[in-house]
């Protein structure tokens, strides 16, 4: 900015005494004042509008590289996996002259499934983690109807006695 020392202040406000005069130069330095401080809070508005727009089109920037970025990593899974799966047809297609996927499975082999997997299930989805249910003696594996009702049983044996 300009540079002002004390010597040439006292000199402009010589100057400003003598061509104002006394009685209103009190009214002009203070509407100096606030127009010089106007100014400053302008000036300082428009820099950190300026840095906030710098700052946006960087990260306007930075977005565009990220989903560039994104973009061809997409691509690339993409192509792999379609690569994958044409190496897992043409195996599936070559393995000896067998046709695998044509051969229906019967009605005893789904059943069969079916219930392996119902069985299976209740045992993965169960609420309680197996630490929990070791524990606590709640059962952790899945039992037959008919092995719990032996498990139960009273026993044929008199019950011992303590006396």
């Amino acid at each position: 900015m300009i540079d002002l020392g004390l010597s040439k202040l006292a000199i402009i406000g010589v100057v400003a005494l003598i061509v104002i005069g006394p009685e209103k130069l009190p009214k002009v330095a203070r509407m100096a004042g606030t127009l010089y401080g106007r100014a400053q809070r302008y000036l300082h508005e428009v820099k950190s509008e300026v840095s906030r727009e710098i700052e946006l089109e960087e990260l306007r920037n930075l977005q565009k590289e990220v989903q560039d970025t994104a973009q061809s990593i997409k691509q690339g899974v993409e192509q792999s996996i379609s690569e994958s799966v044409a190496e897992v047809q043409n195996a599936w297609q070559d393995s000896s002259g067998h046709d695998y996927g044509q051969v229906p499975p019967s009605a005893e082999h789904l059943a069969r499934k079916a219930k392996e997997f119902r069985r299976k299930r209740l045992v993965r989805t169960s609420a309680l983690p197996a630490w929990y249910k070791q524990q606590h003696g709640t059962r952790m594996h899945v039992t037959s109807g008919a092995a719990r009702v032996a498990r139960f049983r009273p026993s044929s044996k008199p019950p011992a006695s303590f006396y």
